[in-house]
C-alpha cells in the first residue's frame, strides 16, 4: 500500500532562522538574528564585561589596526551580517573571530583566493542569492572549521573544489550545475546533508564515484532533469528526495543499496511502473511520497499515483 504524508524538513539548524519546508520547496535561508553563540546563554557577554572591568585600571589598549566591522555591515557577538547591501565583492576587514558570516542577496560575482583570509573560526557562511559564477580553488582553504555552507541561487556551473573537510551541510540548489565529477566530494567524510535541487542535472551528469566517500543522511536532488534514480548514491542515506523530476520507473535494482532509507520522495514525476519487489530492499522505509505521478503499476496491479 502507498502511504502519503505531508513532508517538512527535519533538519534543524541551531544558528539559522529557517522558513518551514513543504515537499515541493527546497530549504531557504532567511537571515541572521538574535544568536546565542555561547552554550550557557549570555556567557560571552559576561566574559566581555568582566574583561573590561579587569582592564580598567590598566593602560588603555591601542586602537585596533582595522575597523571592527566592514562598512554598512552589522556585527554583533561574532555574527557579521552584510546582506542586501549591493556588494559586488566580499568585503574587507571582516573580524577574524567571526563565526557566522551573512553575505546573501548581494551582487557578488566571484570568490577570490584571499577573500576569506584569516577567517579560520568561521562556522557558517551564507552566499545565497548572489551572482557567483567563479570560485578560486583556494578560496575556502582558510576555513578549517566551516560546517555550514549556503550557496544557493547563484550562477555556478560546477560544485566548487577544495571544500573544507569540516563541512557538514551544503546547500547549493538553484544554480546551473550540470555535472558532478568523480571525486567532487573527496575528503568530506563529515558531510551529513546536501541540497542540490533546482539544477539542470541529468542522470548522465553524475560520474561514477561522484559521491564516493560520503556518509550522507540527507540528499535532495529535486526539480532537476533526472529520468531515473541516480546510481551509486551513498548507502548511508536516511532521506532521499527526488521530487519534481522526470523519473518514469522504479526498477528492481534501483533501491537495493539503500537499506537505511526511511523517507523517500518521488512525488511529481512521470512514474508509470514500480517493479515488483523493488521496495523489499528498504526494511526501514516509513514514508514514501508518490503523489502527482501518472498511472502506475504497483506490484503487478494498476493504480493511480
Amino acid at each position: 500500500m502507498v502511504v502519503m504524508f505531508s513532508h517538512y524538513c527535519v533538519l534543524l539548524l541551531s544558528v539559522f532562522s529557517l522558513t518551514p519546508l513543504s515537499l515541493a520547496l527546497p530549504f531557504e535561508q532567511r537571515g541572521f538574528w538574535d544568536f546565542g553563540i555561547d552554550s550557557d546563554g549570555g556567557g560571552l557577554m559576561t566574559t566581555m564585561m568582566r574583561d573590561e572591568e579587569e582592564g580598567s585600571a590598566m593602560e588603555e589598549p591601542s586602537p585596533p589596526e582595522f575597523p571592527m566591522c566592514p562598512f554598512g555591515c552589522h556585527c554583533q557577538l561574532k555574527v557579521v551580517q552584510c546582506s542586501d547591501l549591493g556588494l559586488t565583492e566580499v568585503p574587507k576587514n571582516i573580524p577574524t573571530d567571526t563565526k557566522l558570516l551573512d553575505l546573501q542577496s548581494n551582487r557578488i560575482t566571484e570568490l577570490k583566493e584571499n577573500d576569506f583570509k584569516g577567517l579560520s573560526n568561521l562556522y557558517a557562511l551564507s552566499l545565497v542569492n548572489n551572482k557567483i559564477s567563479k570560485v578560486h580553488p583556494r578560496a575556502f582553504v582558510p576555513m578549517r572549521h566551516l560546517q555550514k555552507l549556503y550557496f544557493s541561487k547563484n550562477l555556478l556551473t560546477a560544485i566548487p573544489k577544495n571544500l573544507p573537510a569540516s563541512l557538514v551541510e551544503l546547500r547549493i540548489h538553484d544554480n546551473r550545475i550540470k555535472k558532478v565529477a568523480d571525486g567532487t566530494f573527496s575528503g568530506l567524510g563529515s558531510m551529513n546533508c546536501i541540497e542540490m535541487g533546482g539544477n539542470p542535472l541529468q542522470n548522465s551528469g553524475f560520474e561514477p564515484g561522484a559521491f564516493k566517500g560520503l556518509k550522507l543522511n540527507y540528499l535532495r536532488i529535486s526539480e532537476s532533469k533526472l529520468t531515473g534514480i541516480p546510481k551509486d548514491l551513498p548507502e548511508s542515506l536516511h532521506e532521499l528526495h527526488l521530487d519534481h523530476n522526470e523519473i518514469q520507473a522504479i526498477e528492481l535494482e534501483d533501491l537495493s543499496r539503500y537499506k537505511q532509507l526511511y523517507r523517500l520522495g518521488l512525488g511529481y514525476n512521470h512514474i508509470r511502473m514500480i517493479e515488483n519487489g523493488s521496495l523489499s530492499y528498504l526494511p526501514n522505509l516509513r514514508e514514501l511520497h508518490l503523489e502527482n505521478n501518472r498511472k502506475s503499476v504497483w506490484q503487478g496491479q494498476a493504480t493511480t499515483a
